[in-house]
């Protein structure tokens, strides 16, 4: 289908983003990302590289985020607010919606959509953004291989039922701002942690199931060094060859771990080294990665800490960081300034916004400020923000 005979006003355009680099979950808020800040936004999803894995009752950790926080760093990183959730609709339902409200971001099982390789042999999340048109618009800017064929980043027009049964969809909306300033992080746990981690794939009786999962471990954690590594450019860090290396030989243990894999499905001896390559390679990242604790280079399309000012802007800012923590539409905020009446607001979502707070504007509250009565209306935050920042610039 020619892509020119896309609407730009309304549908998205075919994606662009830095597809080998990214998951099936990142892919397509990336495009979101590029279409609503400019090329390369999505790589701020790059800023944070880490190694923080949730150990399981198999003995077998993963570092695979959960969806909700794949999320949580979308919005923490690109300014996204999530102004609606329809979660486990029917293709009815979604057709509706996107009838009302245009594009819609959706996750839902890869077993069964036609235009990935994953349709009818294995089951696992997997996102794309759709639109009403002649039938469902889809676009997906995933790019893999599989033991099935290549998944590839491309649009495609489909019958309506075509797509999954059941489908997780949301409205996502940008920072009207654009995206907050986001300096690099590296967050590596320590060697115990790493320890525990290894060792569970290491003693697990289970062979073709323990490789199985460390195949996609690998893959996970190769394609977070890359789109580390291309944020850090981006950004403006040199990033040269020791670089380069460290990505190459993360993509060889990919490599090894698979072959790994298949060699004990056909009941043959599984190689040796992959452990201790992984564990090698953990080892070194904080060593190549050192550098990236440096401060943002300014970008004229970020908000960064000179852009705070008094009175009015002090709200809208507010305003804009607590709607899009609670995945509220920042009219309704305007209408509710107490947060306590709304479903989303909690204990853990107060963290949330004091720290969101915090990270936009570059200041600190005072651990005196940080009492409950002090955090749930919108006027106390705006006067908390206001004086923050007053004090902040004071001390310039």
């Amino acid at each position: 289908m020619n892509t020119d005979t896309m609407n730009a006003d309304t549908l998205i355009a075919p994606p662009t983003v830095r597809a080998e680099s990214l998951d099936c979950i990142q892919a397509n808020l990336a495009v979101l990302a590029d279409r609503w800040y400019g090329t390369d936004a999505h790589l701020a999803l790059g800023a944070e590289l880490t190694f923080r894995p949730t150990f399981g009752a198999d003995g077998l950790a993963t570092v695979e985020p959960t969806l909700d926080e794949q999320l949580d760093r979308a919005q923490r990183l690109l300014g996204f607010g999530i102004t609606a959730r329809y979660p486990g609709v029917g293709v009815d339902t979604l057709r509706s919606l996107t009838q009302r409200h245009g594009v819609l971001y959706v996750v839902a099982d890869a077993f069964y959509m036609p235009w990935v390789p994953y349709r009818g042999h294995r089951h696992l999340d997997h996102s794309f953004l759709v639109e009403s048109a002649a039938g469902a618009t889809v676009v997906d800017a995933y790019l893999n291989r599989t033991p099935w064929g290549v998944a590839e980043p491309g649009w495609w027009l489909l019958p309506w039922e075509d797509l999954p049964a059941t489908l997780n969809a949301m409205r996502l909306a940008p920072a009207p701002s654009g995206p907050p300033a986001t300096a690099p992080l590296v967050d590596i746990a320590g060697p115990d942690e790493r320890a525990r981690y290894l060792s569970g794939y290491a003693q697990h009786p289970d062979r073709e199931h323990a490789l199985d999962r460390l195949t996609l471990e690998t893959w996970l954690l190769a394609r977070s060094r890359r789109l580390h590594a291309n944020f850090l450019a981006w950004h403006g860090d040199s990033v040269g060859p020791e670089v380069d290396e460290h990505l190459r030989q993360w993509d060889l243990l990919v490599e090894r771990t698979y072959l790994a894999l298949r060699r004990v499905q056909s009941d043959r001896a599984e190689p040796d080294g992959v452990l201790p390559r992984l564990a090698a390679l953990l080892d070194a990242d904080e060593h190549v990665f050192h550098h990236s604790a440096a401060e943002p280079a300014p970008r004229d399309h970020r908000a960064g800490p000179d852009d705070r000012v008094d009175g009015a802007a002090h709200r809208a800012v507010v305003t804009e960081v607590v709607a899009g923590v609670l995945g509220t539409e920042p009219a309704r905020l305007l209408d509710t300034p107490a947060l306590t009446e709304l479903s989303a607001f909690n204990s853990f979502r107060v963290v949330e916004i004091v720290e969101a707070l915090e990270h936009r504007l570059a200041i600190e509250f005072d651990p005196a400020d940080l009492v409950p009565e002090h955090l749930h209306h919108l006027d106390d935050l705006c006067r908390l923000v206001a004086a923050r920042c007053t004090t902040t610039e004071g001390d310039r």
